[in-house]
Formats: C-alpha cells, structure tokens, sequence
C-alpha cells in the first residue's frame, strides 16, 4: 500500500513546482538570457541556494518534467500492443510528440519556440533526451528478454533517440520516421540496395 505523502515532501514538491512555474513565466515574459536564477528564486520567494538544491542549472528549470518524458518512453516499449515491434511503438511514440510539438499553441508555443532560439536551451534538451539511453535500452533487452548489457538493445535505444531530431527538423516528419523506423526494422540491405 502506498504511504500517503509527507508534509515535508509536499513542501519540497510545493517549493520545485513554485521554482519551475517562477522560470517559466519570467523566461516567456523576459526571454531566458535576460533572466538570473536570482530574479527566478526571488519571484519564488526562496533563496538561491535553495535554488540549487531543487535545479542544478538554470537550464534544468526549463526541463521539469525530464522523469516524465522517459517514463513515457519506457511505456512506449512496456505497454504496446501486442504483434507491435519494439522499432514501430518507438516510431509511434516519436511521431506523437513531434505532432504535439507542432501542433502546440499558447504558452506551450512560446515555450517550444524559446527552446528553438536559445542554443544553450537546445543543446541542453537534447543532452537531456539523449540521457534516457540507458533507461530505454534496459526496457527493449526486458521487453525482448535480452541481458541488461545487450549492444543490440543498446544501438535500437541510441538510433531512435538520435532519430527524433532527424524526423523533427525534417519537412515531412511522418514519411522521415517512416524510412528511418523501416531501417531499423528491416536494416540497410532489405531497404536500400548497395
């Protein structure tokens, strides 16, 4: 049974929640260059180093919901559908949040739109999605019962990551995840010939 939360632990969530909401509405208000942790911490009302003790930079209070974005990765591998290919739930999934990308509006919008002009803010997500190769990896070797350390897995897990940022920068995002999910379903010489 699951212990229901402690005080101090929804005072901790309360305080990270308070930090990441502050970063967001002063970033999109002011652009993220333009804001401190200082002026982010003072809008939260806590201090600097409490800060630190929730975010290790200021480009992580951009990314809050990094935990969130490798469980659904995870899920995407654990919960297919049955006769469904490790490779074709990865492209699924990749396709998903590609078209929520595109299609968001409002502050989501801004948000995406922050990220794509602020090259610290690039690089750091994709550093941050390319963190959750391990956790991805470990999910296709158990969903295949291959051992925990296995290249193959490995390699599936690193392509698809590295694929996303193909099939987002790419003018037809559908028909890109469907040449690159079909190599590595198939591999290069059942797709191309040479």
């Amino acid at each position: 049974m699951d212990e229901p939360i402690g005080r101090r632990e929804r005072k901790k969530a309360q305080t990270r929640k308070s930090l990441a909401d502050a970063a967001l509405r002063l970033f999109l208000e002011h652009g993220y260059d333009r804001v401190g942790v200082k002026d982010v911490a003072d809008a939260a009302d806590v201090s600097v180093t409490t800060l630190f003790k929730h975010f290790p930079s200021k480009e992580a209070l951009v990314f809050d919901l990094d935990d969130d974005l490798e469980a659904a990765l995870v899920a995407a591998i654990r919960d297919r559908a049955p006769g469904r290919s490790i490779p074709q739930a990865l492209r699924d999934h990749i396709l998903s949040r590609v078209a929520k990308v595109q299609a968001a509006a409002g502050q989501t919008a801004a948000f995406v739109q922050m990220i794509a002009e602020t090259p610290v803010l690039r690089d750091y997500a994709r550093r941050m999605w390319l963190r959750h190769e391990t956790a991805l990896a470990t999910a296709i070797a158990v969903a295949v019962g291959a051992p925990a350390d296995d290249p193959a897995c490995a390699a599936l897990a690193r392509f698809a990551l590295d694929a996303s940022d193909l099939i987002e920068r790419h003018p037809d995002p559908e028909r890109a995840a469907e040449d690159i999910f079909d190599l590595l379903e198939n591999g290069w010489n059942t797709t191309r010939s040479g």
